[in-house]
């Protein structure tokens, strides 16, 4: 029994520990989040941003997209604040494009409406009225409710303002002002309160001051500093601008004593700039009035828009969801489009390597062909001339015409067998092919080769060997029978992967026609993607030239 009671004390004490855990972690989170959004101390806003990057590294190693993406967002806000405007604007775009890859982007709408917020203050900092005007175009779209449309109306309207077209951002705070009161949202009244002032004192309405005092008033009693800031520093131009120094200099104080309270740089910075403003000293105000112009400038001519990556237009267009679709269905359909490239380029590759092996088959048959008849010729009609022959030669009353003109096709028969015969070109075809052209070789008629020992015949293949072989053959053959030439050179070379031949001879020449010979000699040599060129004329010897 004693037992169970300790174990029941000890399961107590547990889930009190969890529960006391888990509520000093929300009252942290909450207390550093008012830090960011309603900073009112010195250590605030620096505190803030600390806290968020740690729970921003501790989210990413996690994995826990939702609360990453609320990480960045803060981080966004307090950088703002503090006047790191660029960092501002690449964690909206980090945070946003999170948005766009997570599964539960349809219930995201408030973080992307409250992103799309901030990147359109950023853009109205870094004096990008264009691009302001489009990112809360873009997120008046998506605003779930009339709360969050009188936020983004209201900074639509200050783009406006700073663009000097006060009656345009005049009747959008005045259409705010009964809205904010609908939602009972006392903050967001005196923002448009206090705006809707600056103008009015511009176009020096008696009702500035006015709405400037009640949205100051309504910000000291919800302690909202950096609101508090904004109505201090309106007002302190609004005296000045109306010749009241003194007021405008006590507005001015307070508004520094602030900015200082919430170590704001931007602000503290800002607050500065009204002393300078207000200083009677001419050389200062031109000294601001250049600064001004140089810092715009700068503004103007940096090129760091982080959100040029994200395609605003194309998310105008679409929901979430089909712009997922459409991502998805571009996958796809790459991937079919890569598939369907990998088939053609299949499809071509096997169309080349059929027409190649249909083609070497081809040619091989042609060798085999040739090698069959002449084996016949040489087995059967050659044998049956030489019986004949001798038998005749053994009958006294045959004529010695008769056998002199058998000798002849004999020797004819022999020629042609010998011509077509089968080649070794697998073991020692270099000197099978100096024997074959040196065999042409007599005491009227030399022949020379050149750099046919300096070609490596192992790595050619079977049947360029063969036709190399072949031609030459012919070329040689043609010469003994036809041209009476006394002088033979042939000359070898390697040409990257190709071999180029010439052939040249001092005989009589002739007339190019392509008879049998020539032309089987361009066929056999074309059959191998190669070329044969032929060079003669009457009296001035034969040349040709090959490259295979």
């Amino acid at each position: 029994m004693r037992f169970k009671l300790v174990s029941f004390l000890f399961f107590l004490l547990l889930v009190s520990f969890e529960y006391a855990l888990s509520q000093t972690q929300n009252d942290s989170t909450y207390y550093y989040y008012q830090a960011i959004v309603n900073p009112k101390t010195v250590d605030h806003l620096p505190s803030g941003i600390r806290f968020y990057t740690n729970q921003r590294l501790r989210h990413k190693e996690s994995a826990d997209t939702l609360s990453l993406i609320k990480d960045l967002r803060m981080l966004a806000i307090g950088e703002f604040k503090i006047g790191n405007v660029y960092d501002s604007e690449n964690y909206i775009v980090q945070a946003l494009e999170l948005i766009n890859t997570n599964s539960a982007v349809d219930t995201l709408v408030n973080a992307r409406l409250g992103l799309y917020n901030q990147l359109g203050r950023v853009y109205r900092t870094l004096i990008k009225p264009e691009e302001a005007i489009n990112v809360f175009d873009k997120a008046l779209e998506i605003a779930p409710s009339t709360k969050d449309s009188i936020i983004i109306l209201n900074n639509k309207a200050n783009i406006f303002k700073d663009l000097k077209e006060y009656e345009n951002a005049s009747e959008i705070y005045k259409l705010l002002i009964p809205k904010s009161i609908n939602v009972n949202d006392s903050l967001q009244l005196a923002l448009v309160l206090d705006n809707l002032g600056q103008i009015q004192s511009q176009l020096e309405n008696d009702e500035a001051i006015m709405n400037l005092i009640l949205a100051l008033q309504i910000r000291k009693n919800k302690s909202y500093s950096t609101g508090m800031y904004s109505s201090y520093r309106n007002l302190s131009k609004h005296y000045f601008r109306i010749g009241n120094t003194a007021v405008a200099k006590s507005y001015t104080d307070s508004a520094y004593n602030i900015a200082a309270k919430i170590n704001s740089s931007s602000y503290k910075l800002d607050a500065l700039s009204l002393y300078v403003e207000q200083n009677g000293d001419s050389k200062i105000l031109e000294f601001k009035k250049l600064n001004d112009s140089l810092e715009t400038a700068k503004l103007l001519s940096e090129n760091k828009n982080a959100f040029a990556k994200y395609n605003i237009d194309e998310e105008r267009k679409k929901t979430e969801a089909n712009r997922l679709l459409q991502v998805i269905e571009k996958g796809k359909r790459i991937k079919y489009q890569s598939l369907a490239a990998f088939i053609l380029v299949l499809l071509i590759a096997s169309y080349f390597i059929y027409r190649y092996r249909y083609k070497k088959a081809k040619i091989e048959e042609v060798y085999k062909t040739e090698t069959r008849i002449s084996k016949k010729i040489h087995d059967e009609v050659a044998n049956d001339m030489y019986r004949l022959m001798t038998d005749l030669e053994s009958n006294a009353g045959t004529k010695p015409s008769v056998l002199d003109n058998l000798e002849k096709i004999y020797l004819k028969t022999r020629d042609i067998s010998r011509e077509t015969n089968a080649i070794d070109v697998q073991t020692d075809f270099e000197n099978n092919l100096n024997d074959m052209l040196l065999g042409y070789k007599s005491e009227t008629v030399s022949v020379v080769t050149l750099n046919l020992k300096k070609i490596n015949w192992n790595g050619i293949s079977d049947l360029k060997k063969t036709a190399i072989y072949r031609v030459l053959q012919e070329l040689m053959t043609n010469m003994r029978k036809h041209s009476k030439a006394t002088s033979v050179a042939i000359s070898f070379e390697k040409k990257g992967s190709k071999i180029e031949i010439k052939y040249s001879d001092n005989g009589s020449g002739c007339s190019l026609k392509k008879a049998n010979g020539l032309q089987n000699t361009e066929n056999r040599i074309r059959s191998l993607n190669g070329t044969i060129n032929f060079d003669s004329s009457p009296g001035n010897g034969f040349k040709a030239n090959i490259l295979v």
